[in-house]
């Protein structure tokens, strides 16, 4: 079985980056082959695997504007076991501009990743914080969406325009399209406005939410300024064991073989 899961919220700083680089990491760990795929213009999941941006040749943009660039050619190896990466370039905040008249403008990507299925176990892809044609790009050659949601103020705030993307995708481009599940992030048990937002969510979409919980991490922040994911930073920070949890609690969703795994330590 492969998947190609996006990681999509239109509110910035939710931990869509985060969540991407260290989901792949930690399904990787777990002897998962995995793709990391970078739609965001601001290209930090690219500079969050040590690679300069700035110094790409070959990028997501090209394979999307360009027909004649094949996406097999853009990929990078990167140092985390497992996972490769297609990355961005900041070049592709034009691409939603230049690609407004080519065909099938929403499937772009799709046409380019679907035979990346017979390689990777798992397509990671990260999302900018918009729903534009980059966004829509990535849930049309999806089959699941994971939603991450902020235990602050505000986290709910836009979900709804959010969800009625996905239902108008899965109803024009992609019906196969799923909410593989609403992730919490940036959890601070000592927070009440936390606990608050856990029991909110929980409470509006009770078969949506992980029961893996991201919590508020030093190490999830400094790990991208090393070029590494948390997993390499420090194995045993709570932050990189929370995304090993959700690592696995996808696995498990998805009935994969989990014969050789531990179980979650949820800590």
């Amino acid at each position: 079985m492969s998947k190609i899961i996006s990681i999509a919220n239109q509110k910035g700083g939710v931990g869509k980056t985060t969540t991407a680089i260290n989901l792949a990491a930690s399904l990787g760990a777990l002897e998962f082959k995995t793709l990391v795929i970078d739609a965001d213009p601001q290209a930090n999941a690219t500079s969050g695997f040590g690679f300069n941006h700035r110094n790409m040749q070959l990028s997501i943009y090209d394979c999307l504007v360009n027909d004649d660039v094949q996406v097999k050619n853009t990929i990078l190896t990167t140092t985390t076991p497992n996972v490769d990466i297609l990355p961005a370039h900041i070049d592709l905040v034009a691409a939603e501009i230049e690609m407004v008249n080519l065909p099938d403008r929403e499937k772009r990507l799709r046409g380019k990743i679907l035979s990346l299925k017979e390689i990777y176990d798992f397509v990671i892809i990260d999302c900018c914080p918009s729903l534009g044609l980059l966004t829509l790009n990535a849930l049309t050659a999806s089959d699941s969406v994971i939603i991450p949601i902020q235990c602050e103020f505000f986290a709910l705030e836009g979900l709804g325009k959010l969800l009625n993307t996905v239902k108008i995708v899965q109803q024009r481009l992609n019906p196969d399209l799923e909410i593989e599940g609403m992730l919490l992030t940036m959890y601070d048990s000592r927070l009440r406005l936390s606990n608050q937002v856990v029991e909110e969510v929980r409470t509006h979409f009770p078969e949506l939410v992980f029961e893996t919980i991201i919590q508020r991490n030093t190490k999830l922040s400094e790990a991208p300024s090393f070029g590494i994911p948390a997993l390499l930073f420090d194995a045993a920070s709570k932050g990189a064991i929370n995304y090993l949890n959700l690592a696995r609690e996808l696995v498990q969703n998805n009935g994969l073989n989990q014969t050789t795994l531990e179980q979650p330590v949820y800590n």
